[in-house]
């Protein structure tokens, strides 16, 4: 097991060996250096070097990586919480794993089953690892996802390893496991473990108080500010870099910041994500018309029933009518199949 992990470029032995100064890497103002590793391997996220950083946020995740903290990413979906977490990965080389807690994830898939395999041409049961001990055991970054979401069997499961001297008992195989030292835990969710408050994440759990004081940083990640996110879609899609270009991106950034005051107002039950508007931009490019684009991109995911209420901030921030979004699509043979 050992070898073939090797060979992917994860070995349990490896450890950070070098340090990045986090005003040069990550733009923040403060004279810090925080540990890192000196190659990447697959396990590493790409670097968007695009990508903005909130200066609050990296701090808190810095800190996880750098002094072993859990680290507890809150806010609204679309803001990028676990992209966030991912891209401080990436600059530091640090081998970073997400899993969605949804409801389908099991105490089995965190820690692991026996399984029949074959050895020496005979059927043998054999215990497989769950990606929880897997990750305990290697210089790994773990995220959950929805975290609030996950069932109590798993949740008592995380809590023991919460801690950061957490080692984890197999209770099937007599064996305890040591977290390895640069073993990192973090989570992000829609709630502060409160439950769903709001009425607008069902499916989230309440977490229990010794949980939620086991994680030592709790952050809350905001949208971006108008023209940061601006900039970030037109740093994806140079082709809107004019005067006129910049004007309409926006406004269509300006719909998508109607969405999430309508979606935390209860209005709307979907919300237009930066990843959401860079995807209206490419579209509009592809079709040469903002109306239908929009009308593909995102319209057509909203109930029919709230249709009428985003087609209106359409019409409040591009000042024309959305209609059936049919006419003038000009498709660009250059861009088509």
């Amino acid at each position: 097991m050992i070898k073939q992990e090797d060979e992917q470029g994860l070995s349990a032995d490896m450890m950070p060996d070098i340090k990045v100064n986090v005003r040069e890497v990550f733009g923040l103002e403060q004279d810090l250096e925080v540990p890192a590793f000196s190659r990447a391997t697959e396990y590493v996220p790409d670097i968007d070097t695009d990508y903005r950083f909130d200066p609050q946020t990296t701090l808190a995740i810095l800190a996880g990586f750098s002094h072993n903290r859990r680290v507890m990413v809150q806010g609204y979906h679309g803001t990028g919480k676990s992209t966030h977490i991912e891209q401080v990965a990436a600059r530091l080389n640090w081998p970073c794993i997400r899993v969605n807690l949804d409801s389908h994830i099991s105490r089995i898939d965190l820690v692991g089953k026996d399984a029949i395999v074959l050895q020496d041409g005979k059927q043998i049961t054999e215990f497989k690892e769950g990606i929880l001990p897997w990750a305990l055991q290697h210089p790994t970054a773990l995220v959950f996802d929805e975290y609030d979401a996950g069932r109590p069997d798993v949740m008592f499961v995380i809590q023991r390893v919460l801690e950061v001297e957490g080692k984890l008992t197999l209770l099937d195989q007599n064996r305890v496991i040591k977290p390895h030292p640069a073993f990192r835990l973090f989570a992000t969710t829609n709630t502060i473990g409160l439950g769903d408050t709001t009425g607008l994440y069902h499916g989230t759990q309440q977490i229990n108080q010794g949980q939620m004081d086991r994680w030592n940083i709790v952050t809350t990640l905001n949208y971006l500010e108008h023209d940061a996110e601006v900039d970030i879609v037109l740093s994806k899609e140079p082709t809107w870099r004019t005067e006129e270009g910049r004007k309409l991106i926006s406004q269509m950034v300006a719909v998508a910041e109607l969405t999430r005051a309508g979606f935390v107002n209860g209005d709307i039950s979907v919300v237009m994500s930066p990843r959401t508007v860079i995807t209206w931009a490419e579209n509009t490019e592809i079709f040469g018309d903002p109306a239908f684009a929009f009308r593909v991109s995102f319209l057509n995911k909203c109930d029919e029933m709230e249709r009428p209420i985003v087609a209106e901030y359409y019409q409040r921030c591009l000042g024309q009518d959305l209609g059936d979004a049919t006419e003038g699509i000009k498709l660009k043979a250059a861009r088509m199949p």
